[in-house]
Parts: structure tokens; C-alpha cells; sequence
């Protein structure tokens, strides 16, 4: 069977608001935009295109009331400083129960979408799954 997630879509009574956050925090471009509809994509060329789900901002009457049931997890280089610079976009954030003691920082985008900044991998974990910066992974011989 082929199939492929397409898109994580994002319900919002302005599609404007997190589509402006999440164009910034990702670095991805605007590929589609109409009233009620705005979609993201990785930049044209980069390894990421046509290969991560689209982002999909969709316009709804109600407002955001809960936990999302479906969130992003993102794993930047240093977490750190990529927490301030998503807090300098106008993330923020926030408790879902997470505990003191956890390795990510959950944050809510400007429209109150929950998300996750993970730590960074040691290198070790970069070698074990074959993901060291830079290096080409090598097919099994």
C-alpha cells in the first residue's frame, strides 16, 4: 500500500495568526492562501520538500477550548535558543501537565496550539541512528 500523510491541518478562527507564526518558526513557504485556507510548505529544493506534510490552516467559526488531541514535536539543534526565538514570535509557554522533571519545553503557538521543543540528540544517538550532521547516510552493503 502507498500512502502518505499529506498535511497536518490546523482549525483557526483566523487562519492568518499561526499561518504568520508557523511560516516564521519553520522557515517553510506560502504555497496556497484564500480566505478561509493557508498552506505551508518546506522551501522548494531543501531536503524536506515533498517529503514532510504540508501544514494546513483552516478557517472555523469556533475558538480553540482544549488540549490539542495532535501536536508538533520539533527537535532543534539547542533547544534553548530555539525556545526564545519561537517566545520572540510570539510563542509561549505553557503547562498541560507536563512535570518539572520532563526533557521538552511545551509551548502554544499565538493561536493556542500546543507544541513541543525537544532536547537535542547527543551525538551519540545522532551515530546510532545514522542522522550525524553533515555525513550522507551510507546504504547497507
Amino acid at each position: 500500500m502507498t500512502l502518505r500523510i499529506q498535511a497536518f491541518s490546523m482549525d483557526s478562527t483566523d487562519p492568518k495568526v499561526p499561518a504568520d507564526f508557523w511560516e516564521k518558526a519553520l522557515g517553510w513557504r506560502r504555497t496556497y492562501e484564500v480566505e478561509d485556507e493557508i498552506v505551508l510548505e518546506p522551501p522548494a529544493g531543501s531536503p524536506q520538500d515533498g517529503v514532510s506534510p504540508d501544514l494546513l490552516f483552516l478557517k472555523v467559526p469556533e475558538r480553540k477550548e482544549v488540549k490539542n488531541r495532535l501536536h508538533l514535536d520539533l527537535r532543534p539543534e539547542d533547544q534553548a535558543v530555539e525556545v526564545q526565538r519561537l517566545e520572540a514570535l510570539g510563542a509561549t509557554r505553557v503547562s498541560v501537565g507536563q512535570g518539572e522533571d520532563v526533557t521538552w519545553v511545551v509551548m502554544a503557538d499565538p493561536d493556542g496550539n500546543e507544541f513541543c521543543v525537544l532536547r537535542a540528540l547527543h551525538s551519540e544517538e545522532l551515530d546510532a541512528q545514522g542522522l550525524v550532521p553533515g555525513v550522507e547516510a551510507q546504504p547497507d552493503a
